[in-house]
């Protein structure tokens, strides 16, 4: 494990720097043949796909994305719902690699979510895991994960809770017992009386990889470089405290075969306070 320049920080914990606790996220070529990444998507609940795109391509994306904020051209949820980032989510790179992936038509929610993380901010995202914002859908869509830009383990990119697809499928499995009594719509939602607060499992880092006797697997990302994983694979976020004082900026989208049931919330675009 190489040296960090700083601490990992997320919600107030400081993970622990043990191998026992963190490790490192293992890369796949996205070369392999299919089968192949299938296998390993299944084994380990998750894909990092080295040099997936060209690496301009995402450049020139971050391009767009700071110069029409900077310059106030367009709001943060415009560039959500321009074409732009539409084209960017669409493109034949990505659209071919899923349909393949998924062995049929895919489809893209219109919910896509971009994060823009400065250095200073306090709070990220605590431990959970996909499902429980799309209960309302299929159990078998994809979320890609996508670092608009060079990500060193200290600007805050995504972790990963080593193993943890079987306990998320197991807390599913768990919650749906306890939500099933509870009307419809709060069936579904991740905000019911059964879940934690956000749905998150817990903002304590720390205490999940004791808990689940599991580690947090972190990665320096590059641009050009894409992460999918299952809805039941549990991970969060640490602060951005990159020494260059570099603001992170990443997007995730999710995609499932057109053919399964799609949870109709995340059929639009994503708007502030959506609770989703």
């Amino acid at each position: 494990m190489r040296s960090l320049t700083e601490p990992l920080v997320s919600n107030g914990y400081t993970l622990e720097m043990t191998p026992e606790r963190l490790g490192w996220l293992e890369p796949t070529d996205a070369r392999l043949p299919l089968q192949q990444l299938r296998e390993k998507f299944r084994q380990n609940g998750y894909l990092w796909l080295k040099g997936f795109f060209e690496r301009d391509v995402i450049l020139d994306f971050h391009r767009f994305f700071f110069e029409n904020i900077i310059s106030g051209a367009k709001s943060f949820f415009e560039i959500i719902a321009s074409q732009e980032y539409e084209e960017f989510c669409t493109m034949p790179r990505l659209w071919n690699f899923y349909h393949e992936f998924l062995g049929g038509q895919p489809y893209l929610h219109k919910r896509k979510i971009i994060r823009f993380t400065q250095p200073g901010e306090d709070h990220c995202t605590g431990g959970h895991y996909d499902l429980i914002y799309l209960r309302a859908g299929a159990d078998k869509f994809c979320t890609s994960w996508i670092p608009l830009g060079d990500t060193p383990v200290e600007m805050g990119g995504l972790i990963y809770l080593e193993h943890s697809n079987a306990v998320g499928r197991q807390m599913e499995a768990e919650f749906r017992v306890k939500n099933a009594d509870l009307p419809p719509e709060e069936h579904i939602s991740a905000f019911n009386r059964n879940m934690r607060e956000n749905g998150w499992i817990s903002t304590n880092l720390v205490e999940m990889a004791d808990r689940f006797k599991s580690r947090w697997l972190i990665a320096d990302y590059e641009a050009g470089d894409m992460v999918i994983h299952s809805p039941f694979m549990i991970h969060a976020a640490t602060l951005n405290r990159d020494p260059q004082e570099r603001a992170r900026l990443s997007t995730d989208i999710r995609y499932q075969r057109a053919d399964d049931p799609i949870d109709p919330r995340w059929a639009k675009n994503w708007t502030f306070g959506d609770n989703l």
